[in-house]
This record gives C-alpha cells, structure tokens and sequence, in this order.
C-alpha cells in the first residue's frame, strides 16, 4: 500500500480542473495577470445570478461575461477565460479574455497552451445554443493564434487599430442636399442594421447573427448615421461602441458598398460627430482596403496594431430520437409504397 500511493500523487496532479469562478475564487488571483481584471472579475459574482434569472424570463444583452477558472490545485489558479454573448439570442458568443498565470509557465508552453485549450473547450461545451464563437488575436501573437487555429477558428479578416485624436472643435461641413445626419435609436435602427448587412461581408454577416436589437445593445451615443432622403435608407454610419480591451471606445465605421464616393467630407463630418466627448478613440479597417486606410491616415490617426477576427462554428450530435418516432417517421415516409395502395399502371412495351 505504501508503494502504490506515491505512485497515485502524481497522476491526481495532472488532472486539470476547469470551473465557473466564484466568489471564494477572488482572494486566490494574486498573479500578476489577474490583478487589473479584479473588478469586472468582482462584479462577475456578484451579477451573475440576476443574469442568469433576468434571461430565463426573456431574451436580454447580459449583464456581466461568463468567467471560467483553470486550476490543478484550488489554491493556485493557473488560468482564466472570460466569454459573453454576442447577440440576445445566443447564437453567436465571444472571447473576451485568455490569461494564464506565471505558475502555469512552470509546465512549459506545451503545458500553457493545454490549460488554455481546455478552457476554451469548456466556454464552448458550455455555451448550449451557440452556432458560433468568435475570437481575436493581435496578429504578432503567434501562439494565440496557433491556439484558436487548434481549436477550430478560421480567419476571417486582418483589420488595423488606429489611434484617433478627434479635434476639439471640428470644422463646419455642409453635407449634399439629399443627405441627412441622423441619431440611432429604435426609430433609426432598423436603417442601421439594413446598412451592416448590406456592408459586412455574407460569412462574417451569417456568423454574427445580428438582429436590430442587438446592434442597439452594442452601440452606445453619439451613433450616428448619414441618411440619404430621396433613397429612405441609411449610406453611412458610425457606432460608438464600449472600450475595448485597450480600455479606448471604438468607432465602427459602415459604408454602403454603393457610396464609396462619400470617403471625404461627408464621412470625415460623421466620423467627427460620433467622437464628440472623447479624447482618443479606436476605429478599425481592413488591412486589405488600402484606399480607406490611407484616407483614415490623412485625417492623422496613427496605426496602433493589427489583429486577425478568427471564427468557428459550433456542431452538436443531437440526442438520438425514440424508436417509435423513428418508426412512424417511415412509415409516413414509405407509405405509397405499402401493398395496400392502388397500383399503378404499367404500359406494356412492343414484343
């Protein structure tokens, strides 16, 4: 017996634990890599079970991300992943967070990366009604996206950070007579959202799943669009969305395929309206539209990084059904060709 027993220690000690956070957790997540998440981390806790009931009892934005928790021993955290829906009804979630503690540098990079990759299989296993995650990474992080790469997402697009002083006091512009600039709100949104799925591309667009509603849960003010009034629809449009992981709001900038031909005065009016109150901002571009980030440069923004938007759709093996449905299922299937249907004629061909 005593032989056999050191021989079990090591093993228990590989097995890798990964849970919901809770509020015992807190006071274990001294690592460095912890430390500036502790409030959100905090204010996880303590939302956590009125978000879960505020959406049992209808579809709502959530209140606070889902928080998992890798450990080997409950004393010494080794890593953290943070998710949250991406649209009210769940279909599509996201990655916000992947940390790793310095302790878990102690297994190797081989090691980090499966503490990693099991929580990002666990996020995933747990999210039930979710057709598809979505993820980023900056596209100098090699390892993270060798990561997301292992567990299933698939580039989508390379986009470019720029780093944006709006000017205090912007420049009186006159837009063209059959254009407007209009606030979003739930009168102006449904405009909005014709006009993301007229620029997104069909396969970011189809992952996203993005309802009206849920483009006014991710936007905060001033949102603002151009309206083209003999038209009735929205051309342009400029989102103001929550600071990001850079701790910056975001401008999310959305041009009708059709009016490229507005990328000047009448976007450079919108762009500057939408970042009234702030002092920087983000927006994105994509790296393959070389004339809009040329244009976004000659309005002085300074690229801050790029970053690769990686996705991946979720399968899940359905509950096999009941025998008996199975068997009516055929049976209405096969029905015509049972003996008890009336023949069908069949013409008798030349001898």
């Amino acid at each position: 017996m005593s032989s056999a027993a050191p021989a079990q220690r090591p093993a228990q000690a590989q097995c890798l634990h990964v849970v919901p956070l809770r509020g015992w957790h807190l006071p274990l997540l001294q690592d460095p890599c912890f430390v500036d998440l502790l409030p959100l981390l905090q204010r996880a806790v303590l939302l956590q079970g009125p978000d879960r009931l505020l959406n049992s009892l209808t579809a709502r934005p959530p209140l606070v991300p889902d928080v998992l928790l890798a450990y080997r021993e409950p004393q010494h955290p080794l890593g953290l992943l943070l998710s949250q829906r991406l649209n009210r009804s769940g279909s599509c979630w996201q990655l916000l967070q992947l940390r790793s503690s310095e302790a878990s540098l102690a297994a190797g990079e081989a090691g980090r990366m499966a503490i990693e990759a099991a929580l990002i299989r666990e996020a995933i296993q747990r999210s039930r009604g979710a057709a598809s995650w979505i993820a980023t990474a900056a596209t100098t992080d090699s390892d993270r996206l060798a990561l997301l790469r292992q567990q299933g997402f698939q580039p989508l697009r390379r986009e470019t950070l720029w780093r944006w002083e709006p000017p205090s006091e912007p420049e009186q512009r006159a837009l063209p007579s059959d254009l407007q600039l209009r606030p979003l709100n739930r009168r102006t949104a449904p405009a909005m959202w014709l006009l993301e799925q007229a620029a997104l591309p069909a396969q970011l667009r189809q992952l996203l799943d993005r309802r009206v509603e849920d483009l006014l849960d991710q936007s905060e003010q001033p949102s603002l669009m151009l309206f083209d009034c003999t038209r009735q629809q929205a051309v342009a449009g400029a989102r103001r969305l929550r600071p990001g992981n850079r701790g910056l709001p975001e401008l999310e900038l959305s041009v009708h395929p059709g009016w490229q031909h507005l990328q000047g005065g009448p976007l450079q009016l919108l762009l500057e309206r939408s970042a009234a109150g702030a002092d920087q901002l983000l927006v994105r571009s994509d790296v393959l539209d070389g004339e809009r980030s040329s244009w976004l440069q000659s309005l002085g923004m300074a690229p801050e990084g790029e970053e690769v938007v990686m996705a991946r759709s979720v399968w899940r093996r359905h509950a096999p059904q009941h025998s008996t449905q199975m068997a009516q299922r055929l049976e209405s299937m096969l029905g015509r060709l049972q003996p008890g249907q009336r023949p069908i004629p069949t013409p008798l061909g030349r001898p």
